[in-house]
C-alpha cells in the first residue's frame, strides 16, 4: 500500500490547525438531554472526514443497525459501557474499545446500561452529517414516505436482524 496523492503541493506548511477546547458546548442538545459535539465537520475538513463526539445519558438510546453507502464509521467508547452492533452480534464495548465499519458494513450504537456514555464517531470521508444529527428530532412529524426519504437523503440504510 501507498500513500495517497498529496493533498497539499506546498514547500512550507500552513498555519491552519485549529483547537476545540474541551469545554466548549455542544453543539447540538436532544430532548432526552444527549448531547453531540462536531469536533471537525466533513465541511471543515474539505470532505476528508468528520469527527464527533456523541454523548449519552442514561436512558436507553442509539440507532438500531444499519449501513451507508459512501463512508465508513468508527466508533472509540470514551465513558460507560456502551453496545454496538459489529455487523454479527451486539458486543458491550468499555472505554478504550474501538468499532470500525467500512462501507457497507452492518453497524449501530445504544446505551442500554442505565449509566452515561460517551463516545467518538469518525466518518470517513466527512459526510455531510449535521442535517442528518439537527433532522432527528422532527422525525415523528414526518410521513413514513418523507422519514424514508430524509435516511435515503443521508445515506442511512435499515435493516432487521435477529
Amino acid at each position: 500500500m501507498s500513500y495517497p496523492e498529496h493533498l497539499y503541493t506546498g514547500e512550507d506548511g500552513e498555519r491552519t490547525a485549529w483547537h476545540r477546547p474541551f469545554d466548549a458546548e455542544p453543539d447540538i442538545v436532544y430532548p432526552n438531554g444527549n448531547t453531540a459535539h462536531y469536533l471537525v465537520t466533513g465541511g471543515q475538513s474539505d470532505g476528508l472526514v468528520g469527527m464527533y463526539q456523541w454523548n449519552m445519558g442514561p436512558e436507553p438510546t442509539g440507532p438500531s443497525p444499519h449501513f451507508h453507502r459512501s463512508f465508513s464509521e468508527s466508533f472509540y467508547v470514551l465513558l460507560g459501557s456502551v453496545r454496538i452492533f459489529n455487523g454479527t452480534e451486539w458486543i458491550d464495548s468499555q472505554p478504550g474499545d474501538y468499532v470500525y465499519a467500512p462501507p457497507g458494513g452492518i453497524h449501530g450504537f445504544r446505551n442500554e446500561s442505565g449509566e452515561s456514555a460517551s463516545i467518538l464517531i469518525l466518518f470517513a470521508p466527512g459526510a455531510p452529517r449535521e442535517p442528518y444529527f439537527e433532522g432527528l428530532p422532527s422525525l415523528g412529524e414526518l410521513t413514513a414516505d418523507e422519514q424514508a426519504d430524509f435516511m435515503t437523503n443521508h445515506d442511512n440504510h435499515w435493516i432487521d436482524v435477529d
